[in-house]
């Protein structure tokens, strides 16, 4: 197998396919990424992937390249797995880097083999490629299926080995045995498969991500209500949490969502839908982006009510960078925003997080930054919860209390205890609560 783009998607699968046992070889147009990966090292943070990565390198069986020749010549099934970001000024998913791959692997196929391609892209992107398949390909026997991916940062090893799903968008049934062999491991622990053609492979990644978005907008709209009634927004989200056809899955009120796949994925599904000419049926995803970035405006005032009025001068303690736990994604991070916006305010912002420090400094290098805890606390005037990484939730409002200046907390993820840390002695304030 090869993977074409050795990214965050392409790097994790790279290593994944060989855990399953197959042969693989990794292509970048980065020299720099391959000889990093060449070397054992992973330009990222995911749990698991340094070990495995290194393992597999070291047992001959995982290779790096940036010759489409050499992964031609080598691989009977390709996964494309390089990046869509959104394109810049606009709503619409940036194609460039997909089609660049495709374009560059064809001219080298002179055999049968399937190209997989795994990127979150609008519809109708596979039947163009399958398009440009058959016109650059010597080979016109070469087939294109599209298998959406559905990895969680922190958790990509094991979505990549276990997940709780398969989409195959296949037009032959050529096509299809030939995904099913490449994910026969998988297959054989019973996890599900779904074949279906290419348009609805397309919309699978783009409709799961805009469904989760939206149930994190909807319990962050009723935050706002809570907070204008004196209603408890959790207490509210375990209440209807209940209803089996709700679930209490992603109804944590807070910051809102992040990273490099739910932002950007509505807004390419916007923009497509408006290409299309059915933006009226996903219109309420502009609200649903709205409410998520006014969450972070919010977090910044809930500091203002609790520094009267003024941030001017003030030492805040930023405890989080990325834009989730076990990641060091900054891409889009509420958290990292909520610290600049602050420091556009005169604050003196110390931002301390246990993976994204270097990321967030390459992006803000005018904010400070703590290499711990302590240090990120020592003297703060207030302290602002942004990344609910486990060394966070789990502080004592006691011991903490001693390293402050002023205890003064604004859980921006409402996972902490308000009685236990007001009985502390502490000025508690949270997103949708009392």
């Amino acid at each position: 197998m090869s993977v074409i783009g050795t990214g965050y998607l392409g790097a994790t699968h790279a290593v994944c396919m060989v855990e399953l046992g197959y042969e693989v070889i990794g292509l970048d147009v980065d020299q720099s990424k391959i000889d990093r990966l060449t070397a054992g090292e992973v330009p990222f943070f995911e749990p698991e992937l340094p070990e495995l990565l290194k393992k597999h390198i070291d047992g001959g069986r995982l290779h790096f390249t940036t010759s489409y020749e050499e992964v031609a010549e080598f691989a009977d099934v390709h996964f494309v797995c390089v990046g869509t970001p959104q394109r810049a000024g606009e709503l619409a998913a940036d194609m460039t880097y997909v089609e660049a791959a495709f374009s560059s692997l064809a001219p080298h196929l002179t055999r049968k083999v399937l190209v997989v391609g795994k990127s979150t892209v609008p519809a109708g992107t596979a039947a163009r490629m399958e398009a440009l398949l058959h016109e650059l390909a010597p080979n016109p026997e070469v087939e294109l299926a599209w298998n959406p991916e559905f990895l969680r940062e922190g958790f990509a090893v094991q979505d990549t080995l276990r997940p709780d799903r398969l989409v195959m968008g296949v037009q032959t049934e050529w096509a299809e045995s030939q995904l099913r062999a490449a994910f026969e491991p998988v297959i054989a622990t019973g996890t599900p498969v779904v074949v279906t053609d290419f348009a609805t492979a397309e919309l699978v990644k783009v409709a799961a991500n805009s469904f989760l978005a939206t149930k994190i907008s909807f319990i962050n709209a009723m935050a706002e209500v809570c907070e204008t009634t004196g209603a408890d927004v959790t207490k509210l989200a375990d209440a209807i949490g209940h209803d089996a056809r709700i679930g209490r899955r992603f109804l944590n009120a807070g910051l809102g969502f992040g990273g490099g796949c739910l932002p950007k994925d509505i807004r390419a599904f916007i923009a497509r839908a408006g290409e299309l000419g059915v933006d009226q049926a996903v219109s309420f995803l502009h609200e649903v982006d709205s409410i998520n970035l006014r969450r972070r405006a919010r977090t910044v005032d809930l500091g203002l009510d609790l520094l009267d009025g003024s941030y001017r001068g003030a030492k805040v303690a930023c405890l989080g960078a990325a834009f989730k736990p076990n990641s060091d994604d900054i891409r889009e991070s509420p958290a990292l925003d909520v610290a600049a916006a602050i420091g556009r305010r005169d604050a003196e912002v110390v931002i301390y997080d246990p993976q994204a420090i270097e990321t967030a400094r390459a992006k803000y290098p005018e904010l400070s930054y703590a290499s711990s805890l302590e240090d990120a606390l020592d003297g703060a005037d207030i302290v602002f919860l942004l990344t609910e990484w486990d060394e966070f939730k789990n502080m004592h409002p006691g011991v903490i209390g001693k390293l402050v200046t002023r205890r003064n907390i604004v859980d921006g993820r409402n996972v902490l205890n308000p009685v236990q840390w007001r009985a502390a002695g502490w000025q508690y304030r949270a997103l949708g609560r009392p």
